[in-house]
């Protein structure tokens, strides 16, 4: 994110809710300009980029609003705080379907009369004819439908957790995994995934496969982990998990070796679609 622009500087926002900064999301920063900012309304449900993870998506920089602070005010008070926090405010930018002020009961209709400047209202965005819009790419989540989501979305899927111990038995019998404990982002659908995961503070991703679900076949708690393909990487303080595709449901295994064989398989399965991926 760049803050370059101060914010008495600013003279257009986009605002909306902006959970995903997908595609349809970019359309709107896109009308900004070079003084632009963006105007996020926090109303608690965001889970595919919550809080400042936003941030990782735009080169403009965000204002946050507790919706709780907030709904209580009408039309003109809502028109008249934004332009106390941005004195040189000449343009709004909002979606086909937003809604603003008490009770919802304001829409870009009413911008039009409240505000005087110029008001930007995107239209519908569409991929392969179906909407773009945050409830459906949690949805394709849910379904393990990772590349639907990746599409939707204009990046890949990412969740971040901070590394808890595991059972042990990765790194004795199976492979080295790093177990997460992961709060406030969407979980997708239970399975293994062909993924990429970044270490801590670094900048690259490194290719891996991870398992999200109940360990059905040991102990039957439940975890989120990640094995580096190749690498004997077993602590770390902090994981950013990065979705290319569901490779399989979980399933129970009745003997490790069942177990090790299907993951050396998935491994394979990773390796491929990563390839794949990065031609």
């Amino acid at each position: 994110m760049s803050t370059a622009t101060a914010i008495e500087n600013i003279d257009a926002v986009a605002i909306g809710g902006f959970d995903g900064m997908h595609i349809g999301h970019q359309h709107l920063f896109d009308a900004l300009g070079e003084h632009g900012g963006i105007v996020v309304i926090e109303t608690g449900y965001a889970n595919l980029t919550p809080g400042t993870e936003r941030e990782h998506y735009t080169r403009y920089p965000i204002y946050y609003y507790r919706l709780e602070d907030i709904r209580h005010l009408d039309g003109e008070a809502f028109i008249a705080m934004l332009c106390r926090r941005f004195p040189q405010l000449k343009k709004i930018v909002v979606g086909y379907d937003f809604h603003f002020g008490k009770d919802r009961r304001y829409s870009f209709r009413d911008l039009n009369r409240l505000f005087h400047g110029e008001v930007v209202v995107v239209d519908e965005v569409q991929l392969g004819n179906d909407s773009v819009h945050s409830h459906k790419i949690r949805a394709k989540l849910e379904l393990g439908d990772i590349q639907g989501a990746n599409n939707f979305l204009g990046h890949n899927y990412t969740i971040k957790g901070s590394v808890v111990a595991g059972q042990g038995l990765g790194a004795q019998q199976l492979v080295p995994t790093l177990n997460l404990h992961v709060k406030a982002f969407l979980l997708p659908m239970q399975g293994v995934y062909a993924t990429l995961s970044r270490l801590d503070d670094e900048e690259h991703y490194r290719p891996s496969v991870s398992f999200i679900g109940h360990r059905i076949s040991t102990d039957g708690s439940f975890a989120v982990e990640t094995h580096i393909i190749g690498e004997e990487v077993t602590h770390n303080r902090r994981v950013a998990i990065s979705f290319l595709k569901h490779l399989r449901h979980n399933k129970k295994f009745d003997a490790f070796s069942d177990l090790k064989q299907a993951i050396d398989l998935d491994i394979t399965k990773a390796v491929g679609v990563i390839q794949h991926l990065s031609l």
